[in-house]
């Protein structure tokens, strides 16, 4: 029995980099099944691979500094993904996007940045200067702050100490799929610090974070980055080729 996606498909195939956390990877493929029946009022959506990697050892050779053990769990994925159909594919979390230009250059399928749709989504609303949340990782290794500042969009990244109560709180709480309203306060009160330095609006570039706030807060919109990955790879999909 094959595994190839069916012939009849008429859409690009979806490859997903799961497991970074199993909840954003549940959240990606929501999104892109509700996005779709939203459009198009039926269940014909893309064919959609998933590959779930080993969180304990992606984050363990993060944390440990091996980037090319990192990386190669997530071309691994990227490869295996292209093996069984998928015609793109795209990294369900933030966080690995600081390896994001060595996967693409190794790939052999195209790859969709995280960091490009965000920046896109934020020139549409004409935001020049948006905040930052995500882990420490995504905020002090400064690959997303370079991403934005490619498309003329000034990134902010909170303070050292608000750094590391963020990365607390999605470690310790969000990837465990534990929200609490104290939590929520905290990371609030972290915007409304963002704030006062004179960001436009603040991205969620955690992809648990949407599990602890949407909207707005302080006045400011929240950029739910998985959102819109989830939503850009939907419009690849039916994109003709």
């Amino acid at each position: 029995m094959s595994l190839l996606p069916p012939r009849w498909c008429t859409t690009k195939r979806i490859g997903i980099v799961g497991g970074l956390s199993p909840e954003s990877t549940v959240l990606y493929y929501k999104t892109i099944v509700e996005e779709y029946r939203r459009r198009f009022g039926n269940e014909s959506y893309p064919v959609i691979i998933i590959y779930s990697v080993n969180f304990e050892a992606f984050t363990r050779a993060v944390e440990e500094g091996r980037d090319g053990d990192a990386k190669a769990i997530l071309l691994e994925a990227i490869e295996a993904l292209a093996r069984v159909g998928a015609d793109f594919a795209l990294i369900s979390a933030n966080t690995p996007h600081m390896y994001f230009d060595d996967l693409a250059k190794s790939s052999p399928i195209p790859l969709l940045s995280i960091i490009d749709a965000l920046a896109e989504e934020l020139r549409k609303d004409g935001v020049k200067r948006v905040g930052l949340l995500g882990t420490k990782f995504t905020l002090t290794r400064g690959f997303y702050v370079e991403g934005l500042r490619r498309h003329g969009i000034e990134a902010i990244v909170p303070s050292p100490e608000d750094i590391d109560l963020v990365n607390n709180v999605i470690y310790q709480e969000l990837v465990k799929g534990v929200v609490k309203e104290s939590s929520r306060r905290a990371v609030e009160g972290v915007i409304e610090r963002l704030k006062q330095r004179g960001v436009q609006g603040v991205a969620l570039a955690c992809t648990e974070l949407p599990l602890l706030l949407t909207g707005e807060v302080a006045g400011l919109k929240l950029y739910d980055t998985a959102r819109i990955h989830a939503v850009k790879a939907l419009e690849h999909a039916l994109e003709r080729s």
